[in-house]
């Protein structure tokens, strides 16, 4: 059983949202404080396809009973993903980001935070090697103008005036660097889950149901806090991040491209009109990828601007605006998740 987290590890790696090798080992570190001997064994069968426990016990030739246990305690842990429908119960394979890591935020240990803060470059790393994004960047409402086309998938409230079920979580990455003393004022309860994800997320007790409504007052809230709004990359998208850039782990990795606005999915930028700025500068400071500066005016570098439109809810001279991009370079997300993630793996080979 020595080598079973080394096996688990590429089991996982050959998931769209990959689990590289490191040098140092960390990514075996991570798999052990999650996985028993026992749970690492089990995983290494699973697939991204849900299975009734009946059927898996008879594909591994596994005791039914003894099998629904264990599956259940990897629920409890959140290493494993779940749906009931019709009291039809099934279990799949969960991958590490976006899924397993994400499920931890009620079993956070400080331990677990600094391995994985020494891990998710190498994550980030691997995320940026393809063109499609589990996450996309969509523009805060308020940064729209009646002159722009933009589509329902492109905006949040749209999104959540689409639901019937809707939960709210704490964000992981505020609450881990919280938890290690490196904090932010921002709000914590922000993450917006849907649909299916929803249900999973009330089977483990992860965050709270709410109305549409809570759902919006809280979206409003993070704009005036500066929040980024990234979905799940897809038109029907399963949940809704609002990620500050001192906590957000996408974020603060991606700040350290040179050209951040050429690997994040969206399809707006920001631009400046020189004779109505004031470089008063409050553009600048919300900027999440430092893609403002300002001198006598404001200046936008494209390279590095993706588009959440954060800048424009702080200009009091209506100097910014958002522009969209380029047809040929406006993102267009695939219809769901499952073809989200058959996109990440048919450009990493997978498939």
């Amino acid at each position: 059983m020595t080598d079973i987290y080394k096996k688990l590890a590429l089991h996982l790696n050959k998931t769209p949202g990959g689990f590289p090798e490191t040098a140092s080992g960390v990514e075996l570190r991570i798999l052990k404080q999650l996985f028993t001997d026992e749970e690492a064994e089990l995983a290494c069968s699973l697939h991204m396809v849900p299975e009734q426990v009946k059927d898996m016990a008879k594909r591994l030739g596994r005791d039914e009973e003894k099998l629904e246990k264990l599956l259940k305690t990897m629920l409890k842990k959140g290493l494993v993903l779940y749906a009931s429908r019709n009291g039809l119960e099934t279990y799949m394979q969960a991958q590490f980001v976006i899924g397993i890591w994400e499920y931890q935020v009620d079993l956070l240990t400080e331990q677990l935070i600094k391995d994985f803060n020494e891990y998710v470059p190498y994550l980030t790393d691997e995320m940026y090697k393809h063109k499609t994004q589990q996450l996309r960047v969509i523009p805060v409402g308020a940064s729209i103008n009646a002159e722009i086309k933009i589509m329902d998938y492109e905006e949040a409230e749209k999104i959540i005036k689409s639901q019937s079920k809707i939960i709210v979580a704490p964000c992981i990455c505020r609450k881990e660097h919280a938890m290690l003393g490196k904090g932010c004022d921002k709000p914590v309860e922000t993450c917006l889950v849907f649909a299916g994800g929803a249900y999973y997320y009330e089977e483990r007790s992860i965050g709270r149901s709410i109305s549409q409504d809570e759902a919006i007052e809280i979206l409003h809230n993070a704009v005036d806090n500066g929040l980024v709004l990234q979905p799940g990359n897809s038109k029907r998208p399963q949940n809704i991040c609002m990620c500050c850039s001192c906590c957000c782990q996408i974020l603060k990795n991606l700040n350290n491209n040179e050209q951040p606005a050429k690997i994040i999915n969206s399809s707006y930028f920001a631009e400046v009109d020189e004779e109505l700025c004031t470089a008063c500068e409050a553009c600048e400071e919300v900027c999440p990828m430092d893609a403002i500066t300002v001198e006598e005016t404001a200046f936008v570098n494209t390279d590095r601007c993706i588009g959440c439109g954060l800048c424009i809810t702080r200009c009091e001279f209506d100097s910014m605006t958002l522009k969209p991009k380029k047809d040929s370079e406006k993102w267009v997300p695939p219809e769901n998740i499952i073809g989200t993630y058959n996109e990440i793996s048919k450009e990493k080979g997978l498939l």
